[in-house]
């Protein structure tokens, strides 16, 4: 079973896997980018690491059992999809606290309002893999409750529930 937990930077991706009890060994992408050497240089207007897709691609496969997270893990092959949603105003919120710019910040939530990861997600691994959760108001337990239920097939796939439009 390969699980993919995605979403815009700022959902929770990385506070939840790591607090998931599951016996899928949890693999951060972000850090393994950096620590493989799998990025091709920096974006400096968003001052971020340009990922090399293929060697990510190539180091994930032949890893069957595994749980693995970034906001670039949807693009990747995995049975189960698993993407965080969170209202925009807390993106904002969240990335500011962490240190983001003000429009590194607002890209993220317009993207997040936009549902582009989600779209990404079941452009490529169609509604019946994709499983929204919204964090907003939820704890990071929680949220590792709720990815685990998927983990386990105790949760349907729920594809376009949550919306954010209308904070555009």
């Amino acid at each position: 079973m390969r699980v993919a937990v995605t979403g815009t930077p700022g959902t929770g991706k990385t506070t939840a896997t790591d607090r998931l009890d599951t016996d899928l060994p949890v693999v951060h992408l972000n850090e393994v980018i950096k620590s493989e050497e799998f990025a091709t240089g920096v974006d400096e207007e968003r001052g971020s690491l340009v990922a090399d897709m293929d060697a990510v691609a190539e180091w994930l496969d032949g890893r069957d059992d595994v749980l693995f997270e970034s906001h670039l893990a949807h693009n990747f092959d995995a049975d189960r999809v698993v993407v965080l949603r969170a209202h925009p105003d807390s993106i904002v919120e969240r990335l500011r606290e962490r240190g983001d710019s003000d429009s590194k910040a607002y890209e993220n939530a317009e993207s997040e309002a936009l549902d582009v990861v989600l779209s990404e997600a079941v452009s490529r691994h169609g509604t019946e893999s994709v499983y929204e959760i919204d964090t907003t108001d939820r704890g990071p337990d929680e949220v590792a409750a709720e990815i685990e239920r998927v983990v386990a097939g105790e949760r349907e796939p729920s594809a376009g529930t949550v919306s954010y439009i209308d904070w555009l």
